[in-house]
C-alpha cells in the first residue's frame, strides 16, 4: 500500500485544521504512521484508501487540536492601531497563524488555503471545522463525513449550516486571483519595485481604499493607506534603501520574501489583490515561517 502520494494534500486538510504548516506536517506524519500499523485492516469495499485516510488524519486533527487555543492574525485580536510609530514588540505567547508555501502542493490542492478564510475557521470549533472544510472544499458526502467523524448524517448537515453562518462575513474562497493570474501578478510587480525603490508614494497609490497591514508575531495592525504609508516610511527610515525582493506564492496568493539592505532576510510578505490594488498584506517575520519556504536567510 502506497500512502506517499496523497502526503500534499493531507498536509493541506492537517493546515486548513491547524493553522500551522509545521505542525501540519507532524499530523501527517502520525496519520500516515498509523494507517501504516493498521493497513492489514483496511476494507476497500468499505471506503477509498483516500477516503481512509482523511478519517485517519481527521481524528489525529481532533485530538491534537482538543483545549488547543486558535491560531489568530493581528487583525482577529481588535481594533486596528493608529499610531504608525508604535513600539514593535512581538508577542511570542500567542499561536499565530502560519502561512502554507504553495511549492508544498499542487494546484488542485489549493482550494480553501486563503489567509483571511483559514483566520475564520479558526475561531470555529474544531469538529465544525472539520465539517466545513470536508464537505465544502475536499467535497466529501455529507455520508462520508459522518463516517468520518462517527456521528449522523444529520449532525453533519446541522454543524455545516452553523459554521456556514459563522463564516459568511469572512469572504469567499475564491474571492480573490490567483499568483499567476496576469493582472494580479502587474499588481505585486509594481509593487515590488516600489519597494525596492523605497517609493512608499508609488506604494500606496497600489492600495485599496480600506487596505489592512498586519505583522505576526507583532500583534499591532493597520487599516487605511495613510497609516499603511506612514508605518513604510517608518521602515525604510530605520532600515534604510536598497532592499531587495524574491516573488513566490502562499495560500494561492502572490508573496514577496523581503531582503534589508546588507542581503538579510527580513520578512515573508503575503498578498491579497482585488480590483487591480493590494487589499491586504499579512508581513510574516518568524523565522521558522522562513524555514517553510526554503528561503535563503542572506543573499548577496
Amino acid at each position: 500500500m502506497d500512502l506517499e502520494p496523497h502526503r500534499g494534500e493531507l498536509t493541506a486538510y492537517c493546515y486548513r485544521m491547524a493553522g500551522s504548516f509545521h505542525e501540519a506536517e507532524d499530523l501527517v506524519q502520525e496519520t500516515l504512521l498509523r494507517a501504516w500499523k493498521a493497513r492489514d485492516r483496511y476494507d476497500p469495499a468499505r471506503a477509498s484508501v483516500r477516503t481512509w485516510l482523511y478519517r485517519i488524519a481527521t481524528n489525529v486533527c481532533l485530538t491534537a487540536l482538543e483545549g488547543r487555543a486558535r491560531r489568530p492574525l493581528p487583525s482577529g485580536l481588535g481594533a486596528p492601531s493608529d499610531d504608525p510609530g508604535a513600539p514593535l514588540r512581538p508577542s511570542m505567547d500567542i499561536p499565530w497563524l502560519q502561512p502554507f508555501p504553495d511549492a508544498r502542493c499542487d494546484a488542485d490542492t489549493r482550494a480553501g488555503l486563503r489567509l483571511a478564510w483559514i483566520a475564520a475557521t479558526q475561531v470555529l470549533p474544531a469538529r465544525q471545522r472539520a465539517v466545513v472544510v470536508l464537505r465544502s472544499v475536499l467535497e466529501f458526502s455529507a455520508a462520508e463525513v459522518a463516517a468520518q467523524l462517527e456521528t449522523t448524517v444529520p449532525a453533519v448537515n446541522s454543524a455545516l449550516q452553523r459554521a456556514r453562518a459563522a463564516l459568511a462575513d469572512a469572504g469567499g474562497m475564491d474571492d480573490v486571483a490567483e499568483p499567476d493570474d496576469a493582472e494580479t501578478q502587474a499588481v505585486v510587480d509594481r509593487y515590488a519595485q516600489a519597494f525596492e525603490a523605497a517609493d512608499v508614494d508609488a506604494l500606496v497609490r497600489l492600495l485599496t481604499d480600506d487596505a489592512i497591514l498586519e505583522m505576526p508575531p507583532v500583534p499591532l495592525w493597520f487599516r487605511g493607506p495613510d497609516d499603511y504609508g506612514r508605518f513604510l516610511h517608518r521602515v525604510f527610515e530605520m532600515r534604510g534603501t536598497g532592499w531587495s525582493v524574491r516573488g513566490l506564492a502562499a495560500n494561492g496568493q502572490p508573496a514577496l520574501a523581503a531582503y534589508t539592505p546588507d542581503g538579510q532576510l527580513h520578512t515573508l510578505q503575503v498578498f491579497t489583490v482585488t480590483g487591480g490594488r493590494v487589499s491586504r498584506n499579512v508581513v510574516f517575520a518568524d523565522p521558522r515561517v522562513f524555514e517553510a519556504f526554503d528561503l535563503p536567510p542572506k543573499i548577496f
